[in-house]
């Protein structure tokens, strides 16, 4: 059963957070009252104030993230950026490694390439590459515990960084195009990049491709070549995934929706969403609530 809320909820990971990291490994058979806490937030739709990264090591979990469903088994991990609206259906006999880094503390070319590969899907590992992975894990939450150390912030810093760094290469093997980027991929992350951060300020494509001091017919080429889609497709696609978070996560009126938006024009938002979805906001938050 959805929780009612005004706004999505935004789960801040643990209370003992040390300079914006956290480094854990839970087990669901012998829960804390502080771990049965986390889990039953887990439970309900939120946010993370953080980029999440979780590794399965026994069980299976089933997870929503953004209307998409996924059961992930051992040995899997998966990252789940703060935008992303997700929660747990279902865990059995679980143990799972976590941690959880903020902007402020994560190596700026490590966040580069994180946008890159969001939305990403869990990624099952090789027994060597989730042994080092569970290793590090393990060092880490030592090292978490090791508060009186001159150098504790800088050495918590660099092992959450280094697991970081070992799940990004994961997800670029896993890319088949490791040769050279070229400049039509090039255009098209720095628009991406940019759509996250103005697509409720920015709507036309026109505006972006100002912004990137190209034409809007190349920056069209570039993200058609790479994506097979328009940029007006993507400007939509990103404004309704919005739109259906705060449909089924939150209370908030689609009046109150479209303005959140950047849609003055209501009437307008409404028809986009119709147009995009293939059914009207009211009627996409009656069928998806229970």
């Amino acid at each position: 059963m959805r929780k009612k809320t005004q706004s999505i909820p935004v789960n801040r990971m643990t209370e003992d957070m040390d300079a914006g990291i956290a480094i854990e490994r839970l087990c669901f058979e012998d829960l804390s009252i502080a771990e049965k806490a986390f889990f039953e937030e887990e439970n309900e739709a939120h946010r993370h104030d953080r980029h999440s990264f979780f590794l399965l090591e026994q069980g299976n979990v089933a997870i929503e993230i953004d209307f998409k469903k996924y059961t992930i088994e051992p040995s899997s991990v998966i990252y789940i950026h703060p935008d992303q609206v997700h929660y747990t259906t279902t865990a059995k006999n679980v143990i799972v490694s976590s941690w959880a880094i903020n902007n402020e503390n994560l190596n700026p070319e490590y966040l580069k390439l994180l946008k890159d590969i969001t939305p990403a899907k869990p990624l099952s590992l090789d027994k060597e590459t989730f042994s080092i992975m569970s290793e590090a894990v393990s060092l880490g939450i030592r090292i978490s515990g090791r508060k009186n150390d001159k150098l504790y912030s800088s050495l918590l810093k660099d092992s959450c960084n280094s697991l970081v760094a070992l799940v990004i290469s994961q997800y670029l093997k896993q890319d088949q195009s490791t040769a050279k980027i070229s400049r039509f991929e090039n255009v098209t992350n720095d628009f991406r990049e940019m759509l996250e951060s103005n697509y409720t300020l920015i709507k036309r494509p026109a505006e972006y491709s100002k912004k990137l001091n190209i034409s809007t017919p190349y920056l069209n080429e570039c993200v058609k070549n790479t994506t097979g889609l328009s940029v007006s497709h993507h400007i939509q696609e990103r404004i309704i995934l919005e739109a259906k978070r705060l449909l089924y996560h939150s209370d908030k009126s689609v009046k109150e929706i479209a303005s959140v938006l950047g849609y003055d024009d209501y009437a307008y938002f409404s028809r986009l969403f119709t147009k995009v979805v293939g059914m009207t906001a009211l009627t996409f938050r009656s069928k998806n609530h229970d």
